[in-house]
C-alpha cells in the first residue's frame, strides 16, 4: 500500500504541474490533479494486485510440472 501512495502523491504532483504550465490556471491544475490521478491511482492499485496474482498462478503452474526425464 505504501508503494501505491508514495506513487500517487507523485502523479498528483506532475499532474498538476503540466496542467498549470499548459492552462496557467491553479484551480484547472488544481482538478485535473485531483481527479486524474485518483482514479489512475485506485487502477493502478487493482492492476498491482490482479499481477500479482497471475504472478502466484504462474510460479505455482510450475512447481507442480513434473519434469519429463524423471528416472
Amino acid at each position: 500500500m505504501t508503494k501505491t501512495i508514495t506513487f500517487a502523491c507523485m502523479h498528483f504532483s506532475i499532474a498538476f504541474g503540466v496542467v498549470y504550465l499548459l492552462t496557467g490556471s491553479i484551480m484547472i491544475g488544481g482538478a485535473v490533479a485531483l481527479v486524474e490521478p485518483a482514479i489512475n491511482t485506485v487502477a493502478f492499485y487493482f492492476h498491482e494486485k490482479l499481477w500479482n496474482r497471475l504472478e502466484r498462478r504462474r510460479r505455482l503452474r510450475r512447481a507442480q510440472v513434473p519434469f519429463p526425464f524423471t528416472a
